[in-house]
């Protein structure tokens, strides 16, 4: 079992900076890989970003490539989403989520654990 706890949400103007952290419980993180999925009001939830057991592999979305950055601090238990040139498209509530299995899937039906989400919004 892992939990996972997101924070670093919050207001921030258009072209701001935040960077979230999940932080997970369990001896055994470092075998799983991370992604963090975003839902804005009315539409479903949405892959963002994904990182695999080692950090090495990464895969974002297209609306964020080169925006924002995925890592892991294995020692920490903690993975980071940080996202530069925000925009206000960007707003949503913002969920951590893992599995157990390699690869990062886009898909959040493949993620077996999900935190309670952390709120983003960006002003315009």
């Amino acid at each position: 079992q892992v939990q996972l706890v997101e924070s670093g949400g919050g207001l921030v103007q258009a072209g701001g900076s935040l960077r979230l952290s999940c932080a997970a419980s369990g001896r055994t993180f470092s075998t799983y890989a991370m992604a963090w999925f975003r839902q804005a009001p009315g539409k479903e939830r949405e892959f963002v970003a994904g990182i695999g057991w080692s950090g090495s592999n990464t895969d974002y979305a297209d609306s964020v490539k080169g925006r924002f950055t995925i890592s892991r601090d294995n020692a920490k238990n903690t993975v980071y989403l940080q996202m530069n040139s925000l925009k206000p498209e960007d707003t949503a509530v913002y969920y951590c989520a893992a599995r157990s299995r390699y690869g990062t899937p886009r898909s959040e039906l493949e993620y077996h654990y999900w935190g309670q989400g952390t709120q983003v919004t960006v002003s315009s």
